[in-house]
């Protein structure tokens, strides 16, 4: 990996020593644990430095701020995705659970297909789970999306695209 310019180690410098311990306190004050806001603060400045990307000295807080709420809603999401699956593993016969090793598997690949499908437009995505999660008909999706069966199909093959790229 190439050395980053020296006055953008600098930037970043600059950046990360004035604003962090900020940045770390405004976290604490959304999370309900201080060593996550701690992780998600470190998180924040890392995903700042790979976009090799400094704002301007007046839209520091801003920009750290939208990037700190992305992470946050990403942490949200996963611990949300973690619990649905531990509920479902829980209600198998002791004999049909997965190993740890394969749970943690699942788990990973949850995590990616939810990515996928939030990248999705909402139309597509909305199609997508409502044929597979609540097994709905094309016919039934178009009916209640207020779409053509034709949309309803164009919708599917993007959205089982994005999975197979996945997989």
């Amino acid at each position: 990996m190439p050395m980053p310019d020296p006055a953008v180690q600098q930037q970043f410098h600059h950046l990360y020593s004035t604003h962090h311990r900020w940045l770390k306190a405004w976290l604490r004050k959304k999370m309900s644990c201080h060593h996550t806001a701690a992780d998600l603060a470190q998180d924040t400045f890392l995903r700042l430095i790979v976009s090799d990307k400094t704002p301007l000295p007046e839209q520091s807080r801003a920009y750290l701020t939208q990037i700190a709420k992305g992470l946050m809603i990403d942490l949200y999401r996963r611990q949300r995705l973690e619990l649905a699956y531990q509920e479902w593993l829980m209600q198998l016969p002791a004999v049909e659970t997965p190993s740890p090793e394969q749970q943690v598997i699942v788990l990973q690949t949850l995590i990616q297909f939810d990515k996928v499908l939030d990248q999705l437009p909402s139309n597509v995505r909305e199609t997508f789970i409502l044929s597979r999660f609540e097994h709905l008909t094309y016919s039934e999706i178009a009916n209640r999306l207020g779409i053509s069966v034709a949309a309803v199909r164009k919708y599917m093959l993007k959205a089982t695209q994005a999975c197979m790229e996945l997989l």
